[in-house]
């Protein structure tokens, strides 16, 4: 029943302090169940090459051909470098998902963020977050997008796949029933446009004055011709939902996001960053799912300084760990190398930035 099933295991495991061993084990108790396994790196990297930007490409690539030969995704949900998990890791969820595969998350909490988020304070009535914005989805574990596209098991690795070989055995059962079912979350909602259409991916959906923010933003774009969408703008053939319940909204607002993400032509992020040194979850996800799609990806950031310059370590003497021992990237890159090595990334703020951009894509 299993031997067709190929999991990518994805997470931050490759910065740990023994983590290679790790990812090891957890390919042999996932192999031992009859299941193959892909893993990031498993294949010749150009590890040697005195330019280090073409070190993490090479791995990139390696990822892109590995996304190819895989069915399912499990992802290591855990806090990383902030109060949520790792953006790459949700980039290749991204990706994964793109693509139709399983995609399935595990964490040790799975509280809400009101609990787990050492950041939130209480002020005047209002939950805020370390920028002083209100909290976003602080009744949820995770952003809306992960919450939308995985399964999410509270526990280990181990737990977590055996919930996906749960899900393997009922799918083997549903293809005997009689009743299909049809997604409406696999396909453009547009017609074809003359026009490029272009998404403003970031965390201005959640700012007291983000509907004023993206407006701009927006109307500067749509200066230079484009079709532009934000994800305030609810997309063709998404209706909003009206619930009490976070889970519920939640799938609803992620619906709204991936569908603007097969929607459009190019992808324009702000990836600042925005839970300790991560950026936002929800345009880590959009990236990669665009990436997978074909979509043209750009992103631009207030400080775009290599990762071991804009990232607190304890040097190169001891491997550019950093206060937990997870490795900081040394690819003289700004961003892991997920965002870095598919897609140009710009600094400078929004307005400062986006005429280039706009050259770029309309060069393209």
């Amino acid at each position: 029943m299993y031997k067709k099933e190929k999991i990518y295991i994805a997470g931050p495991e490759c910065f740990y302090t023994g983590g290679p061993e790790l990812l090891r084990v957890m390919k042999a108790r996932t192999e031992n169940l009859g299941m193959g396994v892909t893993l990031p790196n498993d294949n010749p990297l150009d590890m040697e090459n005195p330019d280090l930007q073409k070190r993490a490409d090479s791995i990139f690539k390696d990822l892109e051909t590995i996304m190819f030969d895989t069915t399912g995704i499990i992802a290591d949900l855990e806090a990383y470098r902030g109060s949520e998990p790792d953006s790459g890791t949700i980039y290749e969820i991204g990706m994964a998902y793109a693509e139709g595969y399983k995609c399935f998350g595990y964490t040790r909490d799975k509280r809400n963020l009101y609990w787990k988020d050492q950041k939130y304070r209480l002020v005047n009535g209002e939950i805020l977050d370390e920028h002083g914005e209100v909290a976003p989805y602080p009744d949820l574990p995770f952003a809306p997008t992960i919450i939308g596209s995985t399964t999410i098991i509270e526990g280990d690795y181990d737990d977590c796949l055996k919930a996906y070989m749960l899900a393997v055995e009922e799918d083997h059962k549903n293809a005997g029933r009689r009743y299909t079912y049809e997604s409406k979350m696999d396909a453009p909602t547009l017609a074809p446009s003359d026009k490029i259409r272009v998404y403003l991916a970031g965390p201005e959906r959640y700012a007291r004055d983000g509907r004023e923010k993206l407006a701009e933003m927006k109307k500067k774009c749509e200066e230079y011709g484009f079709e532009v969408y934000t994800p305030l703008d609810w997309a063709e053939g998404v209706v909003e939902i009206e619930t009490d319940s976070p889970y519920t909204k939640a799938v609803n607002l992620f619906d709204n996001f991936q569908q603007h993400v097969r929607n459009v032509d190019v992808i324009i992020a702000n990836l600042n960053d925005y839970r300790g040194y991560e950026c936002m979850n929800d345009a880590s996800f959009e990236c990669g799912m665009g990436f997978q799609l074909g979509k043209k990806l750009y992103a631009y950031m207030d400080d775009a300084r290599p990762m071991i310059e804009r990232i607190p370590h304890y040097g190169e003497e001891a491997e550019f760990r950093d206060m937990t021992g997870a490795n900081v990237e040394n690819f003289n890159y700004p961003l892991n190398l997920m965002f870095s090595s598919s897609m140009k990334v710009f600094e400078g703020k929004f307005e400062e930035v986006i005429d280039e951009i706009a050259k770029d894509i309309v060069k393209e």
